[in-house]
């Protein structure tokens, strides 16, 4: 028998087996009719829910709901529960690539479960009801005269980096927590809901829902969330002493013994942008536009192999504040959106010539690219998503670290060749500024356990508001100016809690994730410092990128980054990237009090 006669006869057995394997053939059967209409309904409760981000009113809130309700009667029906539930009790006759796809087929039923349509219907009104609520408040600052002024988040933002008046930011830290006392009636009732679809399909809460998509319980995660936590305390110590010092300085205060929240230039203290004087960034963008800012972003990407962005992204995305002056209101918020899991990609931006959006526009391309590569004839429609959540936030603030290395930042000529930059201070800065260092405490320590308490302990509502201070406190430090009581919900100001609900683990994992994979890339690929190294132009970063996003969520998270990485998911790169800033901060902190 010849080669070619081998390799025929070989391939008329498999589709023999296949065909003589009835579970198999009624697997392929319902995968293939549920993804066509499931990928049909996505599309359509995917462009309801952007013009309801992009323009709010009631009347788009009211066409999110209607398309959001045909979306879950589908994915949650009882059809779909008994037809997937008698497939994976076979699941040994079923080929992995099924398998996976069940999988996810019951993740999504768990949150619509059709076997409950009545709460169902209330959680996707609620949903929508609290989004409409959150992004349409009308933020307020008083003067000292009491005169009212409408102002944006951004307004908000940019005094809490830049103000030294401490009655101002005290007006404009309070201003952004106003919201919360509007979302926590709301708040409470998705908790409700939430908790009644995921514990109709077995599961504790929907805090372990989520976290299901990990292959991990609510405890497992919640240790793996301490011990990140626990790897960085000694770094962050350093920080959070050296911060105390620096800002009594900066508004002639005494040295606080914890944080007040007003002091820090962030609305939750997850970041800690413009507190090094000496590292001005914001500066480097006088005379550029915000257009410049998103179209130097895709020359990144395409200049290490991937491919230019198509017309409709930037005919429908949504890249720039609302015009002054006008009616519409839209989500502030960044985002990225695959809305039919195909070629209609898009971002919901308000990009502004400063750091942090050009930062930001990097890492929201790094989710328009991971949903470009997976979109391929390869991966199924129901696994065209990240290796796992984290891994889409690991690679979009793997692209943020590497777009503000200075090797970058003076490739574009925002720096000079010849500019004379304290390597400390810079590192100082970045820990302070970017995801990474100061955020950990937020993400795995505050964010992570008031959703774990809010629906694995049912926390009642009159305990949100103490529960929320006593974990910034406990992992961030960080204390309120004045005494926040139950009037207030100041956890519901955070967007996530609303509409992101039960995951923001995945940003404390992807902020690991990114220093890994960056570490791999520098030392490995490049042959370059981690700590200043520029991937542009090079085509075997994009390669390697392009290695972990095409597979989608086909392969276990866990054996991509071993296969890539040759090591387990591990803060070890975090730390040895911020090793030379522990020793200078050492220095600077001794005879203070931690």
């Amino acid at each position: 028998m010849t080669m070619k006669h081998g390799i025929l006869f070989l391939t008329l057995v498999l589709a023999a087996a296949c065909s003589e394997n009835p579970t198999r053939r009624a697997a392929e059967q319902f995968i293939s009719e549920y993804t066509t209409t499931f990928q049909e309904l996505y599309y359509a409760a995917s462009q309801a829910s952007w013009l309801a981000n992009t323009d709010i009113s009631a009347a788009h809130d009211s066409l999110e709901v209607v398309a959001n309700k045909a979306f879950a009667k589908f994915v949650g029906s009882k059809q779909v529960i008994q037809k997937m539930d008698s497939l994976l009790e076979k699941k040994s006759q079923l080929k992995p690539m099924q398998a996976l796809q069940l999988n996810k087929i019951k993740l999504r039923a768990a949150h619509q479960p059709g076997t409950i349509p009545e709460v169902v219907d209330s959680l996707l009104a609620a949903d929508t009801q609290q989004k409409s609520r959150l992004f349409g408040f009308d933020y307020v600052i008083r003067d000292k005269k009491g005169k009212a002024k409408i102002v944006t988040t951004n307004d908000i933002d940019r005094i809490l980096v830049n103000a030294t008046d401490m009655d101002e930011r005290l007006a404009a830290w309070e201003s952004s927590k106003e919201v919360g006392t509007v979302l926590k009636d709301g708040l409470e009732n998705l908790q409700h809901l939430r908790n009644k679809v995921a514990r109709e399909m077995g599961y504790s809460s929907f805090f372990a829902l989520e976290v299901a998509d990990y292959g991990l319980t609510a405890d497992e995660m919640m240790t793996l969330m301490d011990n990140l936590v626990e790897d960085l305390q000694p770094l962050y110590t350093e920080l959070y002493t050296w911060v105390r010092y620096k800002l009594a300085e900066r508004y002639n205060q005494p040295v606080p013994e914890k944080l007040p929240a007003h002091w820090l230039p962030n609305r939750w203290g997850q970041n800690w942008p413009g507190i090094m004087d000496a590292v001005n960034l914001d500066a480097l963008y006088e005379g550029k536009t915000a257009k410049w800012v998103n179209k130097t972003a895709e020359d990144y990407y395409v200049s290490i192999g991937f491919d230019t962005l198509n017309d409709n992204f930037w005919k429908r995305s949504s890249l720039y504040p609302v015009p002054e002056g006008s009616d519409r209101k839209k989500n502030n918020h960044a985002s990225a959106w695959h809305l039919n899991l195909d070629q209609d990609y898009r971002s919901l931006m308000s990009v502004e010539p400063n750091h942090y959006w050009f930062g930001t526009s990097h890492h929201e391309l790094g989710h328009i690219y991971y949903y470009i590569e997976y979109t391929n004839p390869q991966i199924p429609v129901l696994l065209r998503r990240g290796a796992n959540r984290s891994y889409h936030e690991g690679i979009g603030d793997l692209m943020r670290v590497a777009a503000g290395q200075k090797a970058y930042l003076q490739h574009l000529g925002l720096l000079t060749e010849d500019v004379e930059i304290d390597e400390i201070q810079w590192l100082l800065n970045d820990a302070l500024s970017n995801s990474s260092v100061v955020f950990i405490p937020f993400s795995a320590g505050t964010m992570s356990h008031f959703e774990h308490d809010l629906y694995e302990e049912n926390l009642p509502k009159d305990q949100y508001n103490q529960r929320w201070w006593q974990y910034v406190e406990k992992y961030q430090g960080i204390v309120p100016p004045t005494p926040r009581g139950e009037e207030f919900c100041d956890a519901a100001s955070k967007t996530h809690i609303n509409n992101d609900p039960g995951q923001y683990y995945d940003y404390a994992l992807s902020c690991v994730l990114k220093y890994q994979l960056h570490n791999y890339i520098a030392r490995k690929i490049l042959k370059q410092d981690p700590r200043n190294c520029n991937y542009y132009g090079d085509k075997k970063v994009g390669d390697f990128l392009k290695s972990i996003m095409r597979p989608g969520s086909s392969k276990d998270w866990r054996k991509v980054l071993k296969e890539k990485t040759g090591e387990d998911l591990s803060a070890r790169a975090m730390l040895e990237y911020y090793q030379p800033l522990i020793d200078y901060l050492k220095k600077e902190n001794e005879g203070r009090q931690n």
